[in-house]
This record gives C-alpha cells, structure tokens and sequence, in this order.
C-alpha cells in the first residue's frame, strides 16, 4: 500500500496546488526517503479527488509497521505526519512570492490564499477542527458565539513521560516564535514542517503573520514580533494594530492585556490576534456618547457590553493612537475605591487594556476594553474573572476572544452535558455523581424556565443555558458593572478624562 498512498498523496499535492507537474519525481522521492524505501514502481491505477486523512493515517500505518515510527500514540503520529507534509511544501520564499504576487493584486487573494494553503498542507488540520462544537447565543448583548474545542489532541501518558525526561531546549524559545518554521518538532513541541509565515514591517519593525493551528474563529491568524520579547500594552503597541489593519483592512486585530489572570496565555512574547470574523462586540452599539477634551473631534462612547469598553473612532488612525495612550495612563493610575478598583496594591499594577482595532466604511475604530487583575480572599482567581459559582463552566482566564464575544469551553463539557442531559431526563441524583455534581447548582437554578425540557429539545436548552453563563462570566469580567452603580462609576472615569 505504501506505493498506492505515496501517488496519492502526490496528487493531492498536485489537486491542492502544492505541487506541480515539475515537482512529482522529486516529492515522490522525498517521500521514499521518509520511509526508508530505495525501490518504486509506480502503480498503474489513476487517483483524483484524494482525501488526505485516510491518505495519512494508511501512511502512519506503514510507517508504524516499518518501525519508522517510535510510538503508535497521537503526539508522535502528529511528529511524523507534519514531517510527511513538510514533502510537499514549497520553500518559504516561493510561498512569499505567490502570496505577494497576489497581494499586489487584492489583500483579500493573499489572505485566502494562504488560508487555503494552511489548510491544504494540514498545518491547519481541517478533519479535527470539524469536530469543535460551536453554536450561537442571544443575549442582551448581541449573538454570542460558543464553542467547545475538541480538536486539541489529548497527550497520551507516554509522551507525557517522554516530554517530561526531555532534554530542556530553548530552540524555538516559544510557540510564536520565527524559528518554528520548518521546525522538526519534539515530544513537547510540535512539528512545523508544513508552517509558512508571511513577513511583516510593523512600526519599521520586522513581524510574521501566520494562522493559528486550531482556528477559534475564521481566517484566525496571529501577528507576531519577530524578536522573542515579552507582550506590552502602550502606545507602540496601539500603532502597531492599525500597521497591520493598513495592510490587511478586511481583518480585525486586537490584543491580549498585559498582566497574568487577565493577559493570554503566552505573554512571553508580543504578539497580536486577529482575522476575518465580526464578533458580537463590533456589531454592538455604543450606550452613551463621550467628549474627551482635546480630542472632540474623535467620536467616542461607552459600548453596550458587558465588560467596560471605551469605543473610538475617526478617519486618522493617529488620532486614535494619541487618545488610547491618554486613557491607557489615566486608566494605568485610575483608583476608584467605591467601585473596588486600584491602581496597584503593594507594588503591584492592576490596571491595563485588551484593545481591539478595525476598520468599517473607511472610518478606523478601537475598543479599549478596561482589565483589572485584582485578587482577593474571597476570588482567589480574580475580582475581574469568572466567580467560582461558574468555574463548572468557565474556570479559564478571560483573554482577547471571549472578550469580542466568543466562549472558548474546556472538551470536558462535551462528555459532561451528554451525561447531565440523560441524569435530568431520567431523574438521576444529579449531587450523588461526582463528575456532574459541579452542574448541580445550576440546573436547579435553570429547569423551573425550562417547563417544555423533554429529550428532544434538552441539548439545544442545555447549549442555551451554557450561553447565558457565558454572558454571566463576561459580565463578571467588567470592572464597571452594567447596572446604575456600575454605569456610574464608569462615567466617573471618563468624567476625569
């Protein structure tokens, strides 16, 4: 079979445009030489239309029957099918000047382009991203978007071990930086073979642009520094989001806060997400307009959200820029002790901003979400972060995504609501079950609204109701709340603007 699977493969290549005529003798050659094969003969039957995970897998397969293959587990599979796609990647360079070339022509090709190219060299694995559960929400605020992911493979115990007697290297330093491109991988580091990143000028500074393996949302991509220095939020960074919205204004680009709790998970290094979604925040309207002096001529307003977002908005980018890193100082050093925020405490800042950069009808536009990463007794986990009367559903840190109105829930949940939905449905002790007991609070609180439940219609009630937590945990993420005493205190900030 190994044959059989090489020529298809080839002519996936071939189909997806990975490959041309010219490259079929050499890349099938490449691929013998991964499988230790000094011997071919070309099978006779033609192929088209190839699917490429049945291709892989048989691939794997043989490689695990050869020996080639250390471990028939998820991590290593993943090791040596990457290094199988890296066969029928082109060179950085000729990607750059395929994607240039159309760039030239419309940022629109190029980004599609090299979207479908990340799917077709399975950087971007398209048959596990499928599998994430993703479904929509209305609340007050807008359409909320849900998704539980599912296509993080899970490590299996012996790559654990493995990465855990690992030799500890600092090449690449992180999962952002440059040196990933074309990157063998190891058993706690994936392989990168199939990665291509297109080179940016950000602030004169020399940045990559590449897309996100899993993909929360679409077109989501990733702007990364090229040097592997840690994220910060200031007036360089508000620059840098309209640099990139310059070049690519169909997308979005925001970034993570800066401070732990409320930052992203990799702060070690300044990076940008973005991408060609509207996230229920762009499309929600601004609750009461603002006039900041010395800047009147910049439309802004507090946005109907849940977390407190400033919204501003003019024609000149540098306008916006100017007045960010105003209210990013006055924020920086904003103490308001009746609404329980501090600027510091012991030492240590709270206060920072996750901002949000666009472009609508030729008019630039930033959200400046207002972050406090203040811990006490009483909400170990942060004031300003899911209470723990939610963590059953949301435990994890609210970052720059669920901030624009998309919940990004643990795998656990998909097992977990299959088996709460069948302990309603049969009366089952909900408390006496150690993996549901958790949801016990919350259902008791939901099924009296819920008079029409029967099993036809309970996972669509339950997905609801897993929205309106969601909603609950972006609310408990506002430093200003969205009711009088919270409103109030928000216009007493921007009244000191």
């Amino acid at each position: 079979m190994l044959f059989e699977n090489i020529k298809k493969l080839v002519k996936y290549g071939l189909e997806t445009g990975l490959i041309e005529e010219n490259d079929v003798i050499y890349t099938t050659n490449r691929l013998l030489e991964l499988f230790e094969e000094a011997d071919y003969e070309e099978p006779q039957e033609e192929y088209s239309d190839v699917e490429l995970e049945p291709v892989l897998q048989e691939l794997l397969d043989e490689a695990r029957a050869r020996g080639i293959l250390k471990e028939d587990s998820v991590v290593y599979r993943d090791l040596f099918d990457t290094k199988i796609m890296g066969c029928l990647a082109p060179r950085p360079s000729e990607f750059q000047k395929k994607f240039w070339a159309l760039y030239e022509e419309d940022p629109r090709k190029a980004t599609d382009y090299f979207y479908k190219f990340s799917q077709d060299t399975d950087y971007i694995r398209r048959y596990r991203i499928c599998k994430d559960m993703r479904w929509k929400v209305d609340s007050e605020y807008g359409s909320m978007d849900i998704t539980i992911n599912l296509s993080k493979p899970e490590k299996d115990p012996k790559a654990i071990a493995a990465a855990k007697l690992a030799k500890a290297s600092g090449y690449p330093k992180c999962l952002l930086c440059k040196e990933n491109e074309g990157y063998m991988g190891r058993v706690n580091h994936p392989a990168r073979q199939n990665h291509r990143i297109v080179p940016v000028t950000i602030q004169g500074g020399a940045w990559g642009f590449q897309y996100s393996p899993y993909v929360y949302y679409n077109e989501h991509c990733i702007v990364f520094n090229g040097e592997h220095i840690p994220m910060k939020i200031d007036r360089t960074a508000f620059a840098k989001l309209f640099d990139f919205i310059k070049l690519f204004p169909h997308y979005f680009i925001g970034s993570n806060a800066d401070l732990p709790i409320v930052g992203g998970s990799i702060l070690s290094h300044d990076h940008f997400q973005g991408g060609n979604y509207e996230f229920a925040m762009a499309r929600a309207a601004i609750e009461e307009q603002i006039t900041i002096p010395g800047y009147e001529d910049v439309e802004a307003g507090i946005l109907h959200w849940p977390l407190s977002v400033i919204r501003i908005r003019h024609k000149d980018s540098g306008r916006l820029v100017e007045l960010a890193d105003y209210i990013l100082g006055k924020w920086r050093a904003y103490t308001d002790e009746e609404a329980f925020i501090y600027a510091e405490t012991n030492g240590e800042p709270h206060n920072t901003i996750t901002p949000i950069a666009r472009q609508k009808d030729g008019v630039y536009e930033l959200d400046l979400t207002l972050r406090n990463n203040i811990t006490t007794e009483e909400h170990p986990f942060g004031v300003y972060h899911p209470h723990a009367d939610l963590h059953h559903i949301k435990k994890e840190n609210i970052g720059l995504i669920e901030v624009m109105g998309l919940a990004v829930l643990p795998a656990r949940l998909k097992d977990e609501m299959e088996n709460l939905a069948s302990a309603i449905l049969t009366g089952k002790e909900i408390r006496a079950d150690e993996e549901l007991a958790k949801h016990a609070d919350w259902v008791e609180e939901f099924l009296p609204r819920h008079p029409e439940l029967n099993k036809e219609n309970i996972h669509s009630i339950l997905q609801q109701e897993i929205g309106q937590v969601f909603v609950k945990v972006l609310e408990d993420a506002g430093v200003f709340k969205c009711d009088p005493a919270g409103r109030e205190a928000f216009r007493r900030f921007t009244a000191g603007l």
